[in-house]
């Protein structure tokens, strides 16, 4: 009987391989639809320039992947977790109003402080190994923050379908239920039904069907699409040092390094799963945190050098990428050139601004509970041994300071000590400090 090629049924492309032109070009369209509404919210909520934003996000990915030698797929977008450092700079108090060149040139040197902070992280991994970061940060601080940065996003998308933004309901919530559920089943139908290279396809898919049944339903509004110049340049601007802004953004990149491990950990898993089945041999992406710390740090710098927010590898671009079997260096690649491309054409970046947000959060249910399940495989993936106190401990201070924080307190951010916490940071650093003191004396205890 002949032998089966175990790769014969593995669809999917690893990193260093690249799809044709046409494939590539659609892949990468795809992730630039799942990045685009995280980032540019992230500009709207610090007041920083949305196009220039965007084509930050798209240089400092081509930075990140340069750095990495184009060995770790990752995508690089505005981080959540600084928002509210940089608003505390630029004073940002209303959604979507811009603010003033010399706040944000501050907040650009804050930022670019922030960027030293991760390369310094990474010299230090890359000199002194995995095992040095994996005893501060095990599978059970990494996959807990995996978990809780999906679910932290819940609300988000939930009520984004249901048609709110900032507390307030922004249209008819029952079109916007029935574009935001459309557009979710029919991602799920893709990614699970569909064969071959449409099944690569499920979130532009999804997209495009959601778009669709909007069209309608009244939901879109195409008048300003042609609106302006056709081809306009961002708004750069330069930093100005400011150590306010120093000692306001750079601590943030401390909390931040145990988001980027998670995402790293689980691409690994979901890459080396590809690779098994391809009967390929084992990409060690885990063994690459050093350079990956090093490629954040460089990619915050670029980034704000031209006057773009803090960013960090984006778990929804992960979470395609693992429905999708595809981790192409070359289609990121693309993707950020198309990103780029967006910042300065803009009735295409303002067509993709019509896609409602029912329809891109419709998608984006399904992504962020991908992001949360990574975290669970994490740990299953690492063994880790749930019926142990210390694992127990500390699991269960990192979801709850997590996810309480995300919900229990406006914008996520915990009142305490006189200052405002991030959430997901503080429950990365208590999980971090918790599991240090709980290993005091463990190696003894274990001989």
């Amino acid at each position: 009987m002949a032998q089966r090629n175990p790769g014969s049924a593995a669809i999917g492309y690893l990193p260093d391989e690249t799809p044709s032109i046409g494939k590539l070009l659609l892949f990468a369209f795809q992730q630039v639809l799942v990045m685009f509404p995280a980032t540019v919210t992230v500009a709207l909520l610090t007041g920083f320039h949305v196009s220039t934003t965007i084509f930050a996000s798209g240089l400092a990915t081509l930075c990140f992947l340069l750095i990495t030698r184009g060995r770790i797929p990752l995508y690089y977008g505005s981080s959540f977790s600084y928002i509210a450092a940089i608003v505390g700079i630029t004073g940002a108090s209303r959604f979507g109003v811009t603010a003033p060149d010399a706040l944000i040139s501050q907040a650009q040197f804050g930022i670019i402080m922030s960027g030293l902070v991760s390369i310094a992280a990474g010299v230090i991994v890359s000199r002194f190994g995995i095992e040095a970061i994996e005893r501060v940060l095990p599978p059970t601080v990494t996959g807990s923050i995996a978990l809780i940065i999906g679910l932290s996003l819940a609300g988000t998308a939930l009520t984004s379908v249901a048609g709110y933004s900032n507390g307030d309901l922004a249209g008819n919530s029952n079109l916007m239920w029935i574009a935001g559920l459309i557009t979710l089943l029919a991602t799920i139908g893709f990614s699970v039904y569909l064969k071959g290279v449409w099944r690569q396809l499920p979130i532009l898919l999804g997209i495009l069907v959601g778009y669709a049944v909007s069209i309608p339903l009244g939901l879109i509004d195409f008048g300003g699409v042609f609106a302006g110049s056709v081809i306009a340049a961002p708004h750069f601007t330069l930093p100005a040092p400011s150590w306010a802004a120093v000692l306001a953004i750079m601590p943030i990149a401390i909390a931040t390094i145990p988001e980027s491990t998670a995402h790293l950990f689980q691409l690994d898993i979901y890459v080396n799963d590809l690779a098994k089945r391809k009967g390929k041999g084992e990409y060690k992406i885990a063994d690459k945190l050093g350079l990956n710390l090093i490629g954040d740090g460089v990619g915050d710098i670029v980034a704000s050098m031209f006057g773009g927010p803090a960013g960090t590898n984006y778990g929804e671009n992960i979470s395609t990428m693992a429905i999708t079997h595809n981790f192409s260096c070359a289609m990121l690649a693309a993707a950020a050139v198309i990103s780029i491309l967006l910042s300065f054409v803009r009735p295409l970046s303002n067509l993709i601004n019509t896609v409602p947000s029912a329809v891109i959060n419709g998608a984006c249910v399904f992504l962020f509970g991908v992001i949360g399940a990574q975290g669970i495989a994490i740990m299953i993936n690492k063994r880790v041994d749930m019926f142990d106190a210390r694992s127990l401990a500390v699991i269960a201070s990192i979801l709850i300071i997590g996810i309480g924080g995300s919900f229990g307190f406006p914008n996520g951010m915990i009142p305490a000590f006189g200052m405002q916490l991030p959430a997901i940071a503080t429950a990365a650093l208590f999980g971090i400090v918790l599991n240090l003191l709980l290993s005091i004396g463990r190696k003894e205890e274990k001989e």
